[in-house]
């Protein structure tokens, strides 16, 4: 009878270990779906048009006498743009400070949410950019823009990472899913996936104590300083809302809520 010797004894633990390692990577990514415009895992369809609003506030736990407050509204429409039928969304940010209003205009593609086009005011400045598959330049066409002579390749289509809501409320989230969306944020670094996995489920208590069933979506991660953020994103899973998000971040938390149907569009009052 052959009786291995030890280093073949060592060499066969090895390769079963290495076996092993390599089968749970392949489960990993498995349970990861890689999310970018084409790829046809959000559904657009859910995307329904109308006005959304949210209070932004945050928290300091060491100061228990202040919170900071912003008022968020998203418009999402429908229209046709060089007859191409698009989603397009604006944002208002309130505070009550003028010089930190800011507004967005974003286009995207109604087929697959492939961002078109993403503009900013704010703060005495305007950006603005074309946006497609393969790169994302300045508008040279929108006066004063700060970014006109930006210009940046990708390597793969991504998406708009100021609409990380939308996009959100349009993934099929189930228990155990996880997803890699390659988001770009217009104008700053080269894009980038970032994991989100749903992390369970949770009844949230609405408008006269009403049970809504919510998908927990989570994120954690850490910036260019090296300072570690988490994000927790509450999405119904009936009406595909995102209700509730809970940030922590340097000692600090940031709640966004969804108001409810009956809040007043403040737009209708401004005299502009």
């Amino acid at each position: 009878m052959h009786i291995p010797d030890h280093q073949t004894m060592q060499m066969k633990r090895y390769l079963i270990l290495l076996l092993l390692q390599l089968s749970c990577t392949v489960a990993l990514y498995a349970q990861t779906d890689t999310v970018y415009p084409g790829s046809c895992h959000l559904n657009t369809a859910l995307l329904k048009p109308g006005l959304r609003q949210y209070l932004v506030y945050h928290q300091w736990p060491q100061v228990n006498t202040v919170l900071q407050f912003s008022y968020w509204m998203r418009d999402v429409s429908i229209e046709q743009k060089n007859g191409q039928q698009v989603y397009v969304i604006r944002q208002h940010w309130y505070t009550q400070d003028t010089s930190r209003y800011k507004t967005f205009l974003s286009l995207n593609s109604t087929k697959d949410f492939t961002p078109l086009y993403h503009s900013s005011r704010g703060g005495g400045k305007v950006t603005a950019y074309n946006w497609s598959n393969a790169r994302i330049a300045g508008a040279d066409t929108v006066q004063g823009n700060a970014q006109r002579d930006f210009e940046l390749s990708f390597d793969r289509p991504n998406y708009n990472w100021h609409l990380d809501i939308e996009t959100f409320e349009m993934l099929p989230l189930a228990a155990g899913k996880s997803f890699a969306i390659n988001f770009y944020d217009a104008g700053l670094s080269p894009p980038e996936f970032v994991l989100y996995k749903v992390s369970g489920s949770e009844i949230l208590h609405t408008l006269d104590n009403r049970e809504v069933d919510c998908w927990k979506l989570f994120t954690t991660g850490a910036d260019p300083s090296g300072k570690v953020y988490s994000q927790t994103y509450w999405i119904s899973k009936k009406g595909h809302e995102l209700l509730k998000e809970e940030d922590e971040y340097d000692g600090k938390y940031r709640y966004k809520i969804k108001l409810p149907g009956l809040t007043p569009d403040i737009l209708e009052k401004f005299k502009l």
